[in-house]
């Protein structure tokens, strides 16, 4: 009888199991493109903010919480890693934050509340004149 309910289990995360794997971090900020059914017709919302903390990342069962601030009201929504309602996720900048979790930013409003921006270091070749 376990052994049904294990093949049942092992089959059901492997369906349900998205090849693409998600590249962002905790303190990037985000687009995620999210499907709406209305009636018999599906749209995709754009869902935009920053990356409070991730849970479980590499389970099926994995999720994100993503804070925006709409009209003055922050707006936090828990996304699932393994979800097909996420139509794609799209990195618009990355954050330097040492922290796992950003739960320090529910507290603080306007410019207090950004996170800072990693700053990539890039080497341009020098060009040798003959």
């Amino acid at each position: 009888m376990h052994d049904k309910i294990r093949l049942a289990n092992t089959l059901y995360h492997q369906d349900t199991l998205k090849t693409q794997k998600y590249t962002f971090n905790v303190g990037d900020t985000i687009n995620v493109h999210v499907k709406i059914q209305e009636d018999d017709k599906e749209r995709v919302q754009i869902f935009q903010g920053v990356v409070l903390g991730k849970k479980k990342e590499h389970s099926p069962e994995g999720t994100f919480i993503v804070r925006k601030i709409s009209s003055g009201i922050a707006v936090e929504r828990i996304f699932p890693f393994v979800s097909p309602n996420i139509a794609k996720i799209e990195v618009l900048r990355e954050g330097k934050v040492r922290r796992a979790k950003l739960n320090y930013l529910k507290d603080k409003k306007g410019k207090s509340a950004k996170v800072k921006e990693k700053i990539k270091v890039v080497q341009k070749e020098k060009q040798e004149k003959i």
